[in-house]
């Protein structure tokens, strides 16, 4: 354990690295929310790298988003093992109108590190997609946060 006077008391180095991402990732968005910085996959991919990417198990989140695509709320919604995480569609939906969201972008994390989408990924991706679409929210993107971060949009696989 160190301590760190931030903090003022003593961490253990993953909660303290944890927070510290998480404080970026704060910084991130108080910079990119304002208009439609969160179509642009440069700046979400650097977002999700900063939420995402220190979990030692798969986290499902959801960024839902207005119709200027500014961020209404970031939310972890399904957690997992080291190596799936279970997603159902009727939650995502559900949160989605709650927040009275227009547009989400989904990502979770490899904690592998091997940000390749597998074919479970891209299965649950076009599940979400039909299910939001009956109630007009648009998919913007989903990404898979490893060592880098890989883009469901940028690939044509959206």
């Amino acid at each position: 354990m160190s301590h760190f006077p931030r903090y003022g008391s003593l961490l253990p180095q993953k909660e303290y690295e944890h927070r510290v991402l998480e404080e970026a990732a704060e910084i991130l968005k108080d910079r990119y929310v304002r208009g439609d910085a969160f179509s642009s996959p440069a700046a979400t991919s650097d977002y999700l790298r900063f939420k995402l990417a220190g979990y030692e198990h798969e986290v499902f989140a959801v960024m839902f988003l207005d119709n200027q695509h500014g961020l209404i709320e970031f939310k972890e919604l399904f957690r997992g093992t080291v190596d799936s995480a279970s997603v159902y569609p009727r939650e995502v939906v559900k949160e989605a109108l709650h927040v009275n969201a227009a547009a989400v972008i989904f990502a979770h994390n490899h904690p592998s590190g091997d940000p390749e989408p597998s074919q479970s990924d891209k299965r649950i991706t076009g599940r979400l997609k039909e299910a939001l679409s009956l109630v007009d929210i648009r998919v913007l993107d989903h990404f898979v946060v490893g060592d880098s971060c890989v883009s469901f949009a940028e690939r044509g696989l959206l």
